[in-house]
C-alpha cells in the first residue's frame, strides 16, 4: 500500500471532515437552544394539565351527597389524578379531598401563578438532575373558574420520566435534523469550495515539480466568486513565474557567457597597457599625444568590466544591524569621496546633526553615500551636500549636488543596471546597489528633483 502524501492531509484533518463535524456540532448547538425553552414549557404544561384534572375531580365531588360515596369517588379521582390530595380553595368554601397515605413532608413548593420564564428553565433543569423521588406542591387556578386556588400534592419522579422521555425524543430528532442539514452541507460544500481548492492544490504541487512543462499551468474555471478568481490569478502567476523562469535561464547562461567575454577583455587590456607603458617611453610627439588618451579609454574599460563581474558575481551581504552615528557614516564617506577627487575641486558638506542615530549595517550605507557621491562627482558636480531630519519615526536623509542635472533618458531608466548612468561609458551600477541596500534596511531611495541647479536624492529609513 502506497504511502499516503506528506502534502495531503488526513482524513480527520481534510477541510470536509472539519465542515461535517462543525456543522454537526453547530445544529446540535442551535437544537440545544430550542430545547432548553421545550423542556421548560413540557415541564409547565405537565403542572397545568394536573392542576386541570385536579379541578375536574372537585366538580365531581361538589354534588355527591353521601359521605360514603364520596369518600369512594374521592379515592378514585386522586388514583387517576396521580395525586396524594387535591385542595380548593374559593371565598365561600375550602374542599379537601384527601386519600388514606398522606406524604410526611413536602420537599417544595410551586406557584404556577407566580414563576417567570427564566424560573420555569431553572426547575427544569432542577427536575431533570434529581436523582431521588420528591414531594411536591403545586398551586395553580384554572382558566375557568379564575380567583380559586388549587393546590395538588404529587410525586416528582413520573414527571422527570415524561421529562426525560420527551428530550430522549428531542435528541433523537436533533441528531436526525444535524445529520441531514451536515450531509446538504458537506455535499454542497464539497462540490464548491473543497474540490476546486484541491484542483489548486494540485496544480500548486504538480507546478512545482516540473514548471517548465506548459501541460501543468492550471487551467482555470469561468466561476465569478472568489475560488473563481483565485484559479485564474493562479493560472497568471504560474504562467509569468514560467516566464521568468525562461527568462532567468536565458540570462544565466548569457552570464557565464559575458563573464568568460568579461576575463578574456581583462586579459587583453592588460596586454594592450603593458604595450601602452612601452609606447610612452616613445619620443614621437604624436604617440605622446594619443597614448594618455589610449590610457584613459583602457581605464574605463577595466573599470566597467571590473564593475560588471562585480554586480554579476555580487550577493547581498547578511546585514549586522547596530546602533550608528548617521553623521559619522557621512563624514567616513566624504573623506573616502575627496581623496579620490584628484583631478578638481570637490567639497563634502555634511550637514547632519550629532543626535541623529540610525539602526543599520554602517558599512553597507557607507556604499550608499559613496556611491551616490561618487556617481554626482563623475556627472560634474563640485559640492555634495548630506542633510538629515527625523520624521514621524523615519529619517529623512538628502543628498544634492551642485551638477549640471541628469538627462532626460537617465531619469526614466535611473535604477536600471547598465541603463541609468548619467555620463557616457558609465554602468549606472552604482545607483542599483545603493537602491539594494537600502531596501534591505527596510527604507526608501527616490529622486527627489534634478534641473541646472542640481540633483537632489532622498533617502526614507526607519530611524533607531
Amino acid at each position: 500500500m502506497a504511502d499516503q502524501n506528506p502534502h495531503h492531509p488526513r482524513a480527520h484533518q481534510s477541510l470536509s471532515a472539519r465542515l461535517l463535524v462543525l456543522t454537526v456540532g453547530f445544529v446540535m448547538l442551535a437544537e440545544l437552544f430550542i430545547y432548553t425553552p421545550s423542556v421548560a414549557r413540557f415541564r409547565k404544561t405537565y403542572l397545568e394539565e394536573r392542576i386541570v384534572r385536579a379541578h375536574l375531580a372537585t366538580l365531581a365531588l361538589e354534588n355527591m351527597p353521601e359521605q360514603a360515596a364520596y369518600d369512594e369517588l374521592g379515592h378514585t379521582l386522586l388514583k387517576n389524578t396521580e395525586t396524594y390530595a387535591i385542595t380548593l380553595k374559593q371565598a365561600d368554601r375550602r374542599i379537601l379531598i384527601a386519600g388514606g397515605e398522606m406524604p410526611p413532608r413536602v420537599d417544595a413548593v410551586y406557584d404556577l401563578r407566580m414563576n417567570t420564564f427564566w424560573g420555569w428553565i431553572e426547575d427544569a433543569f432542577v427536575t431533570l438532575t434529581q436523582q431521588e423521588n420528591r414531594i411536591l406542591r403545586v398551586i395553580g387556578e384554572t382558566p375557568k373558574r379564575p380567583g380559586v386556588q388549587i393546590d395538588i400534592y404529587i410525586d416528582e419522579a413520573p414527571m422527570r420520566d415524561e421529562i426525560l422521555a420527551f428530550s430522549h425524543r428531542i435528541f433523537q430528532l436533533s441528531m436526525l435534523i444535524s445529520l441531514f442539514t451536515a450531509g446538504l452541507l458537506y455535499v454542497s460544500l464539497m462540490m464548491l469550495m473543497v474540490r476546486p481548492m484541491r484542483r489548486i492544490t494540485t496544480s500548486m504541487e504538480d507546478f512545482r515539480q516540473a514548471p517548465e512543462d506548459e501541460t501543468r499551468i492550471f487551467q482555470p474555471s469561468d466561476r465569478p466568486d472568489e475560488i473563481g478568481i483565485a484559479q485564474r490569478e493562479l493560472a497568471v502567476m504560474q504562467h509569468e513565474l514560467r516566464q521568468a523562469l525562461r527568462q532567468k535561464d536565458r540570462l544565466a547562461m548569457l552570464g557565464a557567457a559575458v563573464a568568460k567575454v568579461n576575463h578574456d577583455l581583462r586579459n587583453s587590456l592588460a596586454t594592450a597597457m603593458l604595450i601602452g607603458d612601452r609606447l610612452a617611453a616613445s619620443e614621437d610627439p604624436d604617440v605622446q599625444r594619443l597614448v594618455p588618451r589610449m590610457f584613459k579609454a583602457m581605464d574605463r574599460a577595466v573599470n566597467l568590466c571590473s564593475q560588471t563581474l562585480d554586480y554579476a558575481s555580487a550577493t547581498m551581504p547578511t546585514l549586522n544591524l547596530k546602533a550608528c552615528k548617521l553623521t559619522d557614516v557621512v563624514r567616513m564617506a566624504g573623506e573616502t569621496l575627496t581623496q579620490e577627487a584628484s583631478d578638481g575641486p570637490f567639497t563634502w558638506d555634511n550637514e547632519v546633526p550629532d543626535n541623529l542615530t540610525l539602526m543599520a549595517d554602517a558599512g553597507q550605507m557607507l556604499r550608499v553615500f559613496e556611491n551616490l557621491g561618487r556617481n554626482a562627482r563623475e556627472a560634474g558636480a563640485t559640492s555634495v551636500r548630506v542633510a538629515a531630519f527625523l520624521d514621524g519615526g523615519m529619517m529623512t536623509i538628502e543628498i544634492a549636488d551642485d551638477g549640471p542635472g541628469m538627462p532626460e533618458q537617465a531619469v526614466s531608466r535611473l535604477f536600471q543596471p547598465f541603463a541609468g548612468s548619467a555620463r557616457e561609458g558609465g554602468t549606472g551600477l552604482g545607483l542599483v546597489i545603493a537602491r539594494e541596500v537600502v531596501h534591505a534596511h527596510g527604507g526608501e531611495i527616490d529622486l527627489d528633483r534634478t534641473g541646472p541647479e542640481g540633483t537632489v536624492f532622498r533617502l526614507r529609513l526607519p530611524g533607531a
